[in-house]
C-alpha cells in the first residue's frame, strides 16, 4: 500500500508513519518553544505556527537524516524544529514588507495586531531558533548564522533590484536560491549531520535541498501563468498584479518578438522600461494569455526540467531505500504539478 503526504510518496505505510510521527515531534517542539516565552508574546508568535503549513522543510530534514546511522536521534527532530522557525520568522518579516493581509487562509500578524508586533514576533522566532541550535553544536551555530545572511541577503537583492549590467534573470534566480534554496539547503544538511550521515551525503542532501528549493519556485512561477483559475490555490497573474517579474516573463521580455513587444507594454512602465503592477483585470488576462504562447514559457519549462535532472543526478549518488524514494518523488512532482 502506498501513502502520499504532500506531493511526496513516501512508499509503505510504515515508513508513512515514521515520518508522520517525526514531523509530530517537531509540532510539539516548535509550539513549546514558542509557547515558553511571556504571555505577551505566545499569541502573535503562536499566530502562524497554528495556521498550519506544509511543513516542508521539517519534512526535508527527515528524509535526509534517513541517510544517516541514526535517523532517529533526538537532535534530527531539534534540527527540524529549528529550520520551520526560521522559515516561520521570515513569513513575518514579509507579511510586513509586502503589506500583506492573508497567511495560510489567516489574517496576517500585521493586519491582525500592527506592523511592529508582527516584525518583533519574527525577531522573537529568530531568537528561539538560535537558542535551540546552541544546543547542537558550534557547526550547527555556523551554518545557521551563515543561512540567515543568505535569506537577509536574497530580501536585500529583491528589494533593490538588479544592478546595471547584471542579468535580470541571473538575478532573479539568485535571489530564488538566497530566499528559498539556502533554507533547503540548510534543512538538508542538518537533518543529514543530526543523524550521523557521511560528509559525501551531508553535501549531497544539502546541494538537493538547493536545487529542489529553486525549482519549486520555478515551478510556481510557472503555475502562477499557467494555471486556470483556482487550480492552483490563488489567483492566476498574482505576481503580475503585484509587479513581479519572474522566471517566464523575463525570459519572454528578452526575447526579440512580438509577444516581448507587447509585454513590455501591459507589464513595464515606459519611461523606464521597469516593472509596474497591473491591477486591470483584462490587462492581466491579456499578458497571461501571450505569456502562455511565448517563447519566455518554454524556456522556464525547460529550465525546470534541468533542475529536476540534476536532482536526479545527486540522488543516484545516494543510497537507495524509502527516503531515496520519496524524495525521487519529489523532484517528479515539481515537474507533474506544473500540469
Amino acid at each position: 500500500m502506498k501513502s502520499t503526504f504532500a506531493g511526496l510518496d513516501l512508499g509503505t505505510d510504515e515508513f508513512a508513519e515514521t515520518v508522520r510521527g517525526s514531523l509530530a515531534q517537531v509540532e510539539d517542539l516548535l509550539l513549546t518553544e514558542l509557547s515558553s516565552g511571556d504571555d505577551i508574546m505566545t499569541e502573535a508568535a503562536t499566530h502562524l505556527a497554528r495556521a498550519g503549513g506544509k511543513r516542508f522543510r521539517p519534512m526535508f530534514a527527515i528524509l535526509a537524516s534517513r541517510f544517516g546511522a541514526r535517523p532517529d536521534a533526538s537532535e534530527v527532530i531539534t534540527s527540524a524544529t529549528v529550520v520551520e522557525m526560521i522559515h516561520l520568522a521570515t513569513l513575518y518579516h514579509d507579511d510586513v514588507m509586502d503589506e500583506a493581509p492573508m497567511r495560510r487562509g489567516a489574517s496576517s500578524a500585521n493586519a491582525r495586531w500592527s506592523n511592529s508586533v508582527a516584525i518583533l514576533s519574527g525577531d522573537f522566532l529568530f531568537a528561539r531558533a538560535s537558542r535551540l541550535v546552541s544546543t547542537l553544536g558550534p557547526d550547527a551555530v555556523r551554518i545557521i548564522a551563515e543561512t540567515f545572511a543568505e535569506l537577509v541577503t536574497g530580501q536585500m537583492r529583491e528589494t533593490v533590484g538588479a544592478a546595471a549590467g547584471v542579468d535580470p534573470i541571473d538575478h532573479y534566480l539568485r535571489v530564488v536560491w538566497e530566499k528559498t534554496g539556502s533554507l533547503i539547503a540548510a534543512a538538508g544538511r542538518f537533518g543529514a549531520m543530526a543523524a550521523d550521515a557521511t560528509p559525501d551525503d551531508i553535501e549531497r542532501l544539502s546541494r538537493l535541498g538547493d536545487i529542489i528549493g529553486t525549482a519549486f519556485q520555478v515551478s510556481d512561477d510557472i503555475i502562477d501563468i499557467s494555471s486556470a483559475s483556482g487550480d492552483s490555490g490563488k489567483t492566476p497573474g498574482t505576481d503580475l498584479r503585484e509587479g513581479v517579474h519572474t522566471l517566464p516573463v523575463l525570459y519572454a521580455l528578452r526575447a526579440d518578438d512580438t509577444a516581448a513587444t507587447r509585454l513590455r507594454e501591459l507589464l513595464c512602465d515606459p519611461a523606464t522600461g521597469k516593472a509596474v503592477a497591473v491591477t486591470d483585470d483584462a490587462v492581466v488576462a491579456e499578458a497571461i494569455e501571450v505569456l502562455n504562447a511565448s517563447s519566455g514559457m518554454a524556456q522556464a519549462h525547460e529550465r525546470l526540467h534541468a533542475y529536476a535532472a540534476e536532482a536526479q543526478g545527486v540522488l543516484a549518488e545516494l543510497p537507495d531505500g524509502p527516503a531515496h524514494g520519496a524524495l525521487s518523488s519529489l523532484v517528479r512532482y515539481t515537474i507533474d504539478r506544473t500540469g
